[in-house]
């Protein structure tokens, strides 16, 4: 999102994002689907940072944030969060959704994706935790809010109730924290779209777009922790920040996909995990891919 904004107002080359572009494969042969999708992650690299996880959880790399964000031809773009314990099975295998590509590819997560949507997934962007830490610190800081007061050693997050201006760590912690919150990974997940919501926000204010030396450095630092898939570059960031805006502006649609269970725990021993419901879930990607869907927030019981 900020590489995309610093391309926006002119103060990088595309070629020059281009080149610093790293790239892994992600994609599937799905065909193609008349809305332009991205699979936006957030990939625990275990890099000195606190273990959140429980004894059920997968070591090494997990995708624990995972967005979904949808542009249809017309009508609203939607950011869902599909949340990380997800119940899926896929080749008959039981995990949680954020396990996959740790343990079966990173293809085998976007087929997981496509499965539950019913819709290829055209770009992924995959962001390391720790780059949360360095972009926002480059801000200067973002403002968040949480209603209630936290002090949760899992996550490091300390918290008054209210709004405040967080810095890199502390925003990372408010992205990383549920044991504490009542919702869990449904709350986690508000809190990461909120954290995002925050940095594009600022990003785009004119405190940073003002200062081409600021956002160069809040860009490259960016950078450092963003890998894109085989066939993205800087044209289809700057897409993706612009459908991002749209779906967490007035006019848009964010939530998370409809579920039917939120401690569910199958015979194969993974722990307790989110059941979603296909069916209602079928209705509501095709509604979001053909954009007839109606703003606002969907999702949940």
């Amino acid at each position: 999102m900020i590489i995309a904004a610093s391309l926006l107002v002119g103060f990088m080359s595309i070629s020059w994002v281009n080149k610093h572009l790293q790239h892994e494969s992600w994609l599937t042969n799905t065909p193609q689907s008349s809305a332009s999708t991205w699979l936006i992650l957030g990939s625990d690299q275990r890099d000195g940072a606190p273990n959140t996880g429980s004894a059920t959880d997968v070591p090494g790399s997990r995708t624990d944030t995972i967005l979904l964000l949808t542009k249809p031809k017309k009508g609203p773009a939607s950011l869902i969060s599909i949340p990380r314990d997800s119940y899926v099975s896929p080749n008959g295998q039981d995990m949680k959704i954020n396990a996959v590509a740790s343990l079966l590819g990173r293809s085998d997560l976007v087929g997981t994706i496509e499965g539950i949507t019913g819709y290829k997934v055209d770009h992924v962007v995959k962001i390391g935790f720790s780059g949360v830490e360095r972009v926002v610190d480059a801000l200067g800081g973002v403002t968040l809010c949480y209603d209630d007061d936290v002090n949760d050693p899992n996550s490091g997050m300390v918290w008054q109730a209210g709004c405040h201006t967080a810095d890199g760590p502390t925003a990372l912690a408010f992205s990383r924290m549920r044991y504490a919150d009542p919702q869990g990974d449904i709350g986690r997940a508000a809190r990461q779209r909120q954290v995002i919501g925050a940095i594009v926000k600022k990003a785009s204010s004119s405190q940073i777009l003002s200062s081409p030396s600021k956002m160069k450095s809040v860009a490259e630092a960016g950078l450092g922790s963003v890998v894109v898939d085989e066939n993205s570059d800087a044209l289809n960031l700057v897409s993706m920040a612009l459908a991002f805006k749209s779906a967490t502006g007035k006019d848009g649609i964010t939530g998370t996909p409809y579920y039917s269970d939120l401690d569910y725990w199958p015979d194969s021993g993974i722990g307790s995990t989110i059941l979603l419901d296909d069916q209602r879930n079928a209705t509501l990607f095709k509604q979001l891919e053909e954009g007839s869907a109606s703003p606002g927030v969907v999702g949940g019981m």
